[in-house]
C-alpha cells in the first residue's frame, strides 16, 4: 500500500498566513510555545503529538483528516471558504462546529439569552455546556421546529427603525452559503466587535454587512473572521419603532456632534 502523504506543515503555514497571524501570535492563541509551533510548521518535528494536531485542527475548525491529508493550498477559493464556514466534507465522526445546546426536562431545547454582561465571554464559551448552563433560559411557544434559537441584545442605532437596545431572537445557521441576499442576521465575529446585527449578503470575498440606517456604510468581513451566524426571527423591545426620515437622521447626527464638541480653555 502506498504511504499517505502528510501535509501538516504546509497546511499549518498556509492557514496561519491566511489568517494573517505571526507564529508568535498563533502560538499564544493555541497556548503552545513558539518553538514547538515553528518546529511543526517547518517539519523539524516529524511526529507531532496527537493532542497538538487536534488542538491545531480545532482552532482552524477542520477535521484532523483534512488538516493532515489534504493539501489546502491546492483547493479553490470557494472550497476553502466552505471549509472555513464549517462545511468540511472530510469530517468523519464528531463535527467540530456542532452547536452546544441546553434542554428542558422533557427534552425540548431552551432559548438561551446572552445578556450584555455575558457578551465578552461568549466567543470562548459558546460551545461550552457549563457556560451555556449559566445563561438565562426561557421558552417561546409556537417557534418553528427543527432550529436552535438564541436571543442577543443589541446596541446602537445602525439598524433603525428597529429600536436601539432591542433583543433579537435568532436561529442558528449551519450553512452560511445558504443565506439569501440581505438576510437579517446576528453575526458573531472573532475580532474586536463580538456581535453585530446587520443585513448579510454572502459574496466571494466574505460576508457583506449592511445597516438599515443609511448613515452607516457597508463593510465586508472575511469568512475566517466569523464565528457564528444567527438568522433573525423576531425582535423584542419596550419601544415602538419610529419612522426614520432623512430629517430625523440629520437631527440625530447634529446631536451627536453637539455631544462631542468641547470648549477649549480660554474660549
Amino acid at each position: 500500500m502506498e504511504a499517505q502523504e502528510i501535509f501538516l506543515k504546509e497546511n499549518l503555514k498556509f492557514l496561519r498566513q491566511r489568517k494573517k497571524l505571526t507564529q508568535e501570535v498563533l502560538a499564544e492563541l493555541l497556548d503552545m510555545s513558539r518553538v514547538k509551533l515553528k518546529a511543526i510548521e517547518t517539519g523539524t518535528t516529524l511526529n507531532p503529538s496527537i493532542p497538538d494536531v487536534i488542538l491545531i485542527a480545532r482552532y482552524f475548525k477542520l477535521a484532523t483528516d483534512t488538516l493532515l491529508t489534504v493539501n489546502l493550498a491546492k483547493l479553490g477559493e470557494l472550497k476553502l471558504r466552505e471549509l472555513e464556514s464549517g462545511s468540511d466534507v472530510y469530517l468523519t465522526g464528531r463535527n467540530l462546529r456542532v452547536l452546544a445546546i441546553t434542554q428542558t426536562q422533557d427534552s425540548k431545547e431552551n432559548v438561551e439569552y446572552v445578556p450584555i454582561r455575558a457578551k465578552a465571554g461568549y466567543r470562548a464559551g459558546h460551545a461550552d455546556p457549563e457556560y451555556l448552563a449559566a445563561l438565562p433560559k426561557f421558552n417561546i411557544p409556537n417557534l418553528p421546529s427543527g432550529h436552535t434559537y438564541r436571543m442577543f441584545p443589541t446596541s446602537g442605532d445602525s439598524m433603525l427603525p428597529i429600536p436601539e437596545g432591542s433583543d433579537i431572537l435568532a436561529r442558528y445557521v449551519q450553512d452560511w452559503l445558504s443565506l439569501k441576499p440581505a438576510t437579517l442576521c446576528i453575526v458573531i465575529l472573532i475580532g474586536d466587535q463580538e456581535f453585530v446585527f446587520k443585513q448579510v449578503t454572502v459574496t466571494d470575498e466574505g460576508l457583506l454587512l449592511h445597516s438599515l440606517n443609511k448613515l452607516y456604510e457597508d463593510y465586508l468581513v472575511e469568512f475566517s473572521d466569523v464565528l457564528e451566524v444567527w438568522e433573525y426571527y423576531s425582535f423584542h423591545s419596550k419601544n415602538l419603532p419610529d419612522e426614520l426620515t432623512e430629517l430625523t437622521q440629520v437631527i440625530r447626527e447634529i446631536r451627536k456632534l453637539e455631544d462631542k464638541i468641547t470648549l477649549k480653555p480660554g474660549l
